[in-house]
């Protein structure tokens, strides 16, 4: 800053000077309170009196364990699986066999299961009954229906289809894909049509493979 005159020169002056003051001020104020801290650690080192590190405790700090994600991929693949598995396009006529009843029975089944399936010899233990759905909702249904029956353990199932009466030139569309999806379901051992009381032409009596065997196919 360049003074002009004696005036200006006497300002500056003086705010060198309070500069300098305020300066000194901050400076003793640190060295108070640098002070200060010594004499309490001074304090506090007489009050507690002599110290040492504590030895290592040898204890294991466990990471918690992660929350198990939840099953929404697993599930996801199980619907794919279905969708995939069950084809609208497989063609079951070659594998029925038609005499006074349809029924199926999958190679290396004796025709005495068929027989004894018709009979009743294996109580019914679960139904479905696709009858009024769509063919994607039926689908789907039906191949979540065998995997739950299966996995309960279940021998005996009866698959409701209806006889087609409602469908357009009353013909059993739905009951034609049944056949075709269960015959594509490895579970499935066999299956008969339901007698009359039990559903007719429009029900199934279905076999399902016993606990514990390995799949087929």
């Amino acid at each position: 800053m360049k003074a002009k005159s004696l005036q200006d020169l006497k300002q500056i002056r003086a705010q060198l000077a309070e500069a300098e003051a305020r300066a000194a001020q901050a400076a003793a104020e640190r060295a108070a309170a640098a002070k200060k801290s010594r004499a309490d650690q001074d304090l506090f080192t007489r009050a507690v009196g002599a110290t040492q590190p504590l030895r290592a405790h040898g204890r294991v700090v466990h990471a918690p364990a992660p929350t198990p994600p939840e099953p929404l991929q697993r599930q996801r693949d199980e619907q794919a699986v279905l969708r995939e598995a069950l084809s609208d396009e497989f063609d079951a006529s070659t594998l029925l066999q038609v005499d006074e009843h349809l029924s199926f029975r999958r190679p290396g089944i004796g025709v005495d299961v068929t027989a004894r399936l018709r009979r009743g010899h294996w109580a019914v233990q679960r139904e479905i009954d696709l009858h009024g759905l769509r063919t994607e909702e039926a689908r789907e249904a039906l191949g979540a229906f065998v995997r739950e029956a299966r996995r309960a353990g279940l021998r005996c199932v009866r698959v409701v289809h209806g006889k087609g009466l409602g469908s357009p030139g009353k013909t059993p569309v739905l009951k034609a894909k049944v056949h075709g999806w269960l015959i594509q379901k490895q579970e499935v051992l066999a299956f008969v049509q339901a007698k009359p009381l039990e559903g007719g032409a429009g029900a199934l009596l279905v076999l399902l493979a016993s606990p514990g065997t390995a799949r087929l196919g």
